[in-house]
């Protein structure tokens, strides 16, 4: 099994150590390799995302990721930027799903801003279609305007596109996770305004025909983000394009208290993906040693899980995890009166030595 481990920038450096050693600690042989991604890369190649860093993630089973991005890099242009390395890999390994957990820890119930009764037990899947949709739709650009409210104006332009194969192969995604789960589905669209999200409702629609075993339902987004504000629990699986997956994914990560605490992973055809925590790069804390490492190591568990195989190994990372958390350790982002505050590298030698 070949990981390429792609720490990144900012804190990616200190997460990702600790995950690796997780990693190094289970039984199973891995062949792990280190290539640079992001700013460094930036810094050492002069690009994001160098050739020899994209081959070697074209030739592994599995990529762990750290996160990228500094405000150092915003006056480059877009695509000298290190987050143009993210969305080149999703581009060149084909990760069309992208899995968002998000799940309350009994013991962090405290640490969401909503009422305890409203988020204990939450468990909700946010599946965002990657390739596609405002963020890859051509043409965009700028230019001069010819009609609207200012011709003759400057304005700047995207494009707003899916194909119906892409909604398809997301969709079955969705309702064949649903399946393993509590199978319910929501599709989240803007299908009243937006005639892109009309055509995804109505794909969404035809494909929820072939699974008569899961529960389907449609929301707009503007409900749905209100919805997993005022009743987070109604949801279970939520199916939805690329924007409004980032942003609703997001969301959902604060409902558990922490995005410090969410993992994620991003898949393609043949279950090659991407594992990374859903969090950023946060340069004011890098080389603090504060930081959690905890999404980091539950996306090494989702990378067990669906690209190597190893559901067994999963799961003893993910009962680790929470074994640490039922010890009282927290590091400063989920931390709360009457636990123990601890570092980056503390928390990495607790799920060590719970694991």
């Amino acid at each position: 099994m070949k990981i390429a481990v792609l720490p990144g920038d900012g804190i990616g450096t200190e997460i990702v150590a600790e995950a690796v050693k997780v990693l190094h600690a289970l039984d199973l042989k891995f062949e792990m390799e280190t290539a640079l991604v992001g700013g460094t890369a930036y810094d050492a190649h002069g690009h994001p995302l160098p050739d020899a860093t994209l081959k070697l993630a074209k030739e592994s089973d599995a990529v762990l990721f750290g996160a990228v991005g500094d405000w150092k890099y915003d006056t480059l242009e877009r695509q000298f930027r290190p987050e143009q390395a993210i969305l080149g890999l999703r581009k060149n390994l084909g990760l069309f799903a992208n899995f968002r957990p998000a799940i309350c820890y009994e013991q962090l119930v405290a640490a969401s801003s909503l009422k305890p009764e409203l988020i204990a037990g939450l468990d909700i899947l946010i599946i965002r279609e990657l390739t596609g949709d405002i963020y890859f739709g051509q043409p965009r650009g700028r230019r001069t305007a010819v009609d609207g409210h200012f011709p003759g104006a400057e304005e700047a332009f995207d494009t707003m596109r899916y194909s119906r194969p892409e909604v398809e192969r997301i969709a079955r995604v969705a309702f064949e996770a649903a399946r393993k789960r509590s199978k319910r589905v929501t599709s989240v669209d803007k299908a009243n305004v937006l005639e892109t999200f009309q055509f995804w409702k109505d794909i969404v629609t035809e494909v929820g025909k072939e699974y008569p075993d899961v529960e389907l339902d449609h929301m707009y987004v503007d409900n749905a983000a209100m919805q997993l504000v005022k009743a987070p629990k109604k949801f279970d699986v939520v199916v939805t394009g690329n924007m409004f997956g980032d942003i609703l994914s997001d969301e959902a990560a604060m409902l558990t208290g922490s995005i410090g605490m969410l993992p994620s992973a991003s898949l393609n055809s043949s279950n090659q993906g991407l594992y990374e925590p859903s969090h950023g790069s946060a340069p004011d804390i890098a080389g603090k040693g504060v930081a959690n490492p905890l999404a980091t190591i539950l996306s090494a568990a989702m990378m067990l899980r669906y690209s190597l195989n190893q559901e067994e190994a999963a799961q003893r990372i993910e009962t680790a995890v929470k074994k640490v958390l039922a010890q009282g350790l927290r590091t400063p982002d989920i931390y709360s009166a009457g636990t123990t505050k601890v570092g980056t590298v503390e928390m990495g030698d607790a799920v060590l030595k719970a694991l």
